[in-house]
């Protein structure tokens, strides 16, 4: 594997001057995202395809993974209602060792098939949920157990790994490969490789609740107020998109129970038993609704 291999120029490093570390440290990470780019194909396609699934209002999005990937994979997961409103009910993560393991280290759990196979069979998933899957080896065995089980039930499922031709790949109908190569510390893919998982789940992520009407124009019109900043951030979304002074955006959003989306059709005339109806009908596009 190619995350495994032992680089020649980063010899000695242990002796190195302090910038000179940081400096090659730095370099990986520019050519992280590089791979990144080489995947923007495969991850646009994964993206709209998942869209598709989710815009039914049933299908769930789960992410699956075993250490540094896994805990990549739950940090996207966990982003995603409170800055686009996506419903916590439809959202599943599977980190090998359970939740114990984003805090303490239960690498032993990732050769775990059976759990991994377990932990989808719950799930019951079928053919209206996506489960994207990442593993910087490609080959962690719970996590290719649980890809190929998800895809047994009629799931999407999303690949994300670091190297070429591994099993997770093969197991995952969208396959991801972000071909990030050597660390600077040999083997140790929480550096190079867990940068480029974190930016392609970001871009995975964003594209996916952008096709899904979560974002209207560039704004987070899906944002939950749930927080003084995030009330804040949502009133002056209101008041960007419409003009009207905070005090009026800030009342629209109380009338509309924190909702951006519902908000801006309220000042469009609806009420807001109609607002709420138009938009679910439109499966959340607040564009939909307006044009």
């Amino acid at each position: 594997m190619s995350t495994e291999d032992v680089a020649r120029r980063y010899r000695d490093l242990d002796t190195w001057p302090a910038r000179e570390v940081l400096e090659a440290l730095l370099e990986r990470n520019f050519s992280a995202l590089a791979a990144v780019r080489e995947a923007l194909g495969p991850i646009e396609a994964a993206a709209l395809a998942a869209a598709e699934r989710l815009r039914d209002p049933e299908g769930r999005l789960v992410y699956a993974g075993a250490g540094t990937s896994g805990r990549l994979a739950v940090l996207d997961a966990v982003e995603l209602p409170p800055t686009f409103g996506w419903p916590p009910e439809r959202l599943v993560h599977l980190l090998a060792g359970g939740d114990a393991a984003l805090t303490r280290s239960a690498e032993a759990a990732e050769d775990d098939e059976e759990a991994g196979e377990q932990g989808v069979r719950t799930l019951r998933l079928g053919a209206r949920d996506v489960f994207v899957a990442v593993a910087a080896s490609g080959r962690t065995p719970s996590t290719v157990a649980a890809t190929r089980a998800a895809r047994a039930g009629g799931a999407l499922t999303v690949g994300l790994a670091n190297n070429p031709e591994t099993p997770l790949l093969h197991a995952a109908e969208h396959a991801i490969l972000l071909d990030t190569g050597a660390e600077v510390v040999a083997g140790s893919t929480r550096l190079a490789a867990g940068t480029a998982q974190k930016v392609a789940l970001n871009l995975f992520s964003t594209l996916l609740m952008v096709r899904l009407g979560r974002v209207y124009s560039n704004l987070m019109v899906g944002v939950q107020a749930s927080n003084a900043k995030l009330s804040e951030r949502a009133a002056r979304i209101v008041a960007q998109l419409t003009g009207v002074d905070p005090a009026r955006a800030r009342a629209l959003l109380q009338q509309a129970g924190g909702d951006v989306r519902l908000a801006l059709l309220l000042l469009q005339g609806f009420e807001l038993a109609e607002a709420r109806a138009r938009l679910e009908a439109a499966g959340g596009r607040l564009r939909e609704v307006l044009e």
